[in-house]
């Protein structure tokens, strides 16, 4: 892994814990079953929404992935008013691969992946066909050129959906937001929407470390009261802030503020270059992490990444 890369301070045997009570195992295997159909569903039948007109494409999106979610026994729960239609930067904390079909059934718009995620089988070929831009965090001069990309995408009017942490945190606490997205926003004048993602309770829907992604989806699977809870928060007007790491600041802390008194920003250490906004969710396993401080759900928030993306 390279070294500028972020990694969250999760362990997935002492963060992302079962849920208790759990669901019994043919229960789950019936969830397990129904949420990898439902997005084989949407594999067969996106490329028949293409002529659609961009809202009842958008419409039938949020179906589609409030129905992968409820499939895998997930309650949602949104709160906050949405925002108006245009061009918009989505940011939000990252615990999951729930985390994408989440946000997706509420602001539905173009994702921000590694490129790793388009070898995913399922979620790959769905991610491409949803329009996910890729990026390839192992070659840190193409971030200026992908930050152009994600401009130009919110320049033609697009949503675009960023984890700007870098990497998924089970939770109890927050990584920093990475400045590269901003900067995006502020060349097209986008606002900023900040999102807050909590799973109750906090354990099971964390995707963290080197768990496999097997292991996670039957976690999800067996937990018997998962519910998903997706704030959204007060935008940030375009020219609000003078440069894109104090946006990224103003929109991790409100995204911090809205979450438990242990979620908080933790310490990034400072390197050369550009920063990058990236998703964990796009290998078969999550970040490989550092010791963690933060096992417990009493427990303070970790002093800092591993490694960090440099801004």
């Amino acid at each position: 892994m390279s070294v500028w890369l972020p990694a969250a301070p999760c362990l997935p045997e002492r963060c992302a814990t079962p849920a208790h009570p759990a669901a019994p195992p043919p229960r789950a295997a019936l969830r397990l079953a129904a949420g990898c159909a439902a997005v084989a569903a949407g594999l067969a039948l996106a490329p028949l929404t293409a002529p659609l007109r961009p809202a009842v494409r958008h419409r039938l999106t949020r179906l589609w992935c409030r129905a992968v979610v409820r499939a895998f026994g997930v309650r949602v729960r949104v709160t906050g008013a949405p925002p108006p239609p245009g061009p918009l930067l989505v940011v939000a904390n990252h615990v999951s691969w729930l985390d994408i079909p989440l946000v997706a059934a509420v602001l539905p718009g173009r994702m921000v992946a590694k490129r790793e995620v388009r070898h995913w089988p399922l979620l790959g070929p769905l991610a491409a066909l949803g329009g996910t831009l890729f990026l390839d965090r192992d070659r840190l001069r193409a971030l200026p050129g992908a930050v152009r990309d994600l401009a130009r995408t919110l320049a033609a009017g697009h949503r675009v959906v960023v984890f700007p942490e870098g990497s998924t945190w089970c939770g109890r606490a927050q990584g920093a937001f990475r400045p590269a997205a901003f900067q995006a926003a502020l060349d097209a004048g986008a606002p900023v929407q900040p999102v807050r993602i909590t799973y109750r309770p906090v354990g099971p829907a964390a995707f963290v470390g080197d768990d496999p992604l097997t292991a996670s989806l039957w976690r999800v699977a067996r937990a018997g009261r998962l519910t998903a809870e997706i704030r959204l928060l007060a935008p940030v007007p375009h020219g609000a802030h003078p440069d894109r790491r104090a946006l990224a600041r103003a929109a991790g802390a409100a995204v911090a503020a809205a979450g438990p008194p242990a979620a908080r920003p933790a310490a990034a250490r400072p390197a050369a270059g550009v920063g990058a906004a990236q998703t964990a969710v796009a290998s078969d396993s999550a970040k490989r992490p550092c010791s963690s401080v933060h096992h417990r759900d009493s427990a303070s928030p970790a002093a800092a990444s591993s490694a960090a993306i440099p801004s």
